[in-house]
């Protein structure tokens, strides 16, 4: 199987952060979040609040939409062009990604392009809670071997070296910048 962090590597954005201004643009008066939403963004840089802390009280403008799921619908027949070309030329039958975005956010567009299994952040898409951690970096194994134990990855791609704990599981591991792949250098 071949694992693929989803944001700026399968596709050419960060997907949370781009959802986030189509959900501003679509209705704006979900700017009544901003201010709290700065004052968590300025604790987290402080390091004074943990980052699923952080996402978890910034995702509360998702109790702003309480039609949220057609949001989500809206926003990938929008963005389907996003999808990487060498991913769409590489996708196998048992693809498997692993993401920190919400997976409320991913699921379709996974499901879309035929990835396998999708594993990502698990976010109240009503309320913006976390269940569990953040799915970043070094929690992205425990919640690959949660679904997998110990099956092997053939090749592993990422945007970012703070998925070197996942890379390490790999065959091979690349490293992807725009529709540019390279080795993974450790």
């Amino acid at each position: 199987m071949n694992v693929y962090d989803f944001d700026k590597t399968i596709s050419f954005h960060d997907s949370t952060k781009k959802f986030y201004f189509f959900c501003i643009k679509k209705k704006p008066s979900l700017l009544r979040f901003l201010p709290m939403q700065g004052y968590y963004a300025i604790k987290y840089a402080l390091k004074i609040m943990p980052k699923t802390r952080f996402k978890e009280k910034f995702y509360r403008v998702f109790s702003g939409i309480p039609d949220i799921d057609s949001f989500v619908e809206a926003f990938w027949k929008e963005n389907m062009g996003e999808i990487k070309d060498w991913y769409r030329k590489n996708r196998r039958d048992d693809d498997v990604v692993v993401s920190a975005s919400p997976e409320f956010l991913l699921a379709p567009i996974c499901k879309e392009i035929g990835v396998a299994t999708l594993i990502a952040s698990r976010v109240d898409k009503k309320t913006g809670k976390y269940t569990g951690e953040n799915c970043y970096g070094e929690e992205k194994v425990p919640r690959f071997r949660e679904i997998f134990g110990d099956a092997e990855i053939e090749e592993f791609y990422s945007d970012s070296y703070s998925d070197t704990p996942l890379a390490k599981l790999a065959k091979r591991a690349y490293i992807v910048k725009d529709e540019e792949i390279s080795d993974w250098v450790f």
